[in-house]
């Protein structure tokens, strides 16, 4: 099955940005650059940062350390989500030997 490719057409700070984008991927990359829209206004409109491309490099690192902080969190719950299993587990074949 081949996945088809459309252009969707972004809004971002008033600019208008055409990407190229899977179908089915299309509401995810909307609903993305909306937030990055947003979260770069809010920059704007504090009056710290006034460079377009100051607002998107910090927009950006805003973004990227979200990123990394909750993939630092999945990974810590997949670990006790992996040691949990491991007991229920050992509990099991303990209880399977037992019987």
């Amino acid at each position: 099955m081949t996945k088809k490719v459309q252009p969707v057409t972004l809004l971002i700070m008033g600019k208008e940005y055409k990407i190229a984008c899977d179908e089915e991927e299309q509401d995810e990359l909307i609903h993305s650059a909306q937030q990055l829209d947003i979260q770069m206004r809010k920059m704007r409109d504090s009056g710290k940062i006034a460079v377009p491309e100051r607002i998107a490099v910090m927009a950006a690192l805003n973004l990227a350390h979200e990123l990394q902080t909750v993939k630092t969190q999945n990974d810590l719950l997949n670990s006790r989500l992996s040691e949990c299993l491991a007991k229920l587990n050992q509990k099991i074949e303990n209880v399977l030997e037992n019987t």
